[in-house]
């Protein structure tokens, strides 16, 4: 049996249900194992509490010197992250692992992963205090869609005496290294310009480190000729009349982007006469000042 500090028997294994607080011994005496589960604790059951052993034969012993200090709180412990940071570069195999505490084992906890992440597996372990804890491993591989996005375990308990469940989470937020994505190019202005005028090409990235080098290229058949560096470069629209395209590089390596193009205005001023000589008129033409545009 079991009893509190003011020598009130509390649990007695041979009438468990008559008892203050209802479970059962699961341990085996004459191995030393006093193991006994109580149920529907509360927080009003905290207290320190001695085993009684009282056995048919005439033992009786009290083992008031050893007792047992039980704290009942409403909401469970946090779940463990393990690791508890995250910090890898793209591609690498990643492997969390969440522990719950499980101190009722005809109740452990319901542990969930978001977002889902990929198959988990679920398993009951026995700490060398003999408490269990339920586990739950998930496996995958790092992408760059997983960069700041906070990664949470929840577990769930249901209360013996049907009320609310209790729940508690934890989590962390994921920093993955990676290189540069998604490197786009955008033209101001966007339409036709004059040949002569200066545009602004901006060119953008994401990355993990962020882009240390910008550099600019026309497309010239197969060939890559240098025009420029810098995110933000501005230049006479006659340098980037042909296709041309941007890279992003951090220390991971580089991002490109698709290859743009934008409309040159090519002013032309033509003066010419044409003349023709036929047996009964002439007749002469004179072109000047004629203007085109033309798109490359």
């Amino acid at each position: 049996m079991w009893k509190h500090y003011q020598d009130v028997v509390v649990f007695n294994s041979r009438n468990p249900h008559s008892s203050t607080i209802k479970g059962k011994l699961t341990g085996v005496l004459t191995a030393k194992d006093c193991t006994t589960t109580l149920n529907n604790m509360q927080p009003e059951h905290s207290n320190k509490y001695y085993l009684r052993v009282q056995c048919d034969n005439g033992l009786k012993y009290d083992f008031f010197e050893q007792k047992l200090d039980i704290s009942v709180k409403d909401d469970p412990h946090r779940p463990t992250l393990t690791p508890s940071t995250l910090e890898v570069e793209e591609g690498t195999s990643v492997s969390l692992k969440c522990s719950a505490p499980a101190p009722c084992l005809s109740h452990p906890p319901t542990l969930t992963w978001t977002p889902s992440l990929g198959h988990s597996q679920e398993t009951l372990e026995e700490n060398q205090d003999k408490t269990k804890v339920k586990t739950s491993v998930v496996n995958f591989t790092a992408s760059h869609l997983h960069h700041r996005q906070e990664i949470s375990c929840t577990a769930v308990y249901n209360k013996q005496d049907g009320s609310t469940e209790s729940s508690v989470s934890t989590s962390l937020t994921a920093d993955i290294s990676y290189s540069p994505k998604h490197t786009t190019v955008s033209v101001s202005p966007s339409g036709p310009v004059p040949e002569d005028s200066t545009v602004t090409l901006t060119c953008s990235s994401t990355a993990n480190p962020a882009v240390r080098n910008y550099t600019w290229y026309r497309a010239d058949g197969g060939q890559e000729t240098f025009i420029g560096t810098g995110r933000v470069l501005n230049i006479e629209a006659s340098e980037v009349s042909g296709p041309f395209f941007c890279k992003a590089e951090n220390d991971l390596g580089a991002g490109r982007s698709n290859i743009s193009q934008i409309g040159v205005q090519c002013k032309y001023l033509i003066s010419n006469l044409k003349c023709s000589i036929y047996s009964d008129r002439s007749s002469c033409m004179q072109y000047t000042d004629l203007h085109l545009i033309i798109y490359f």
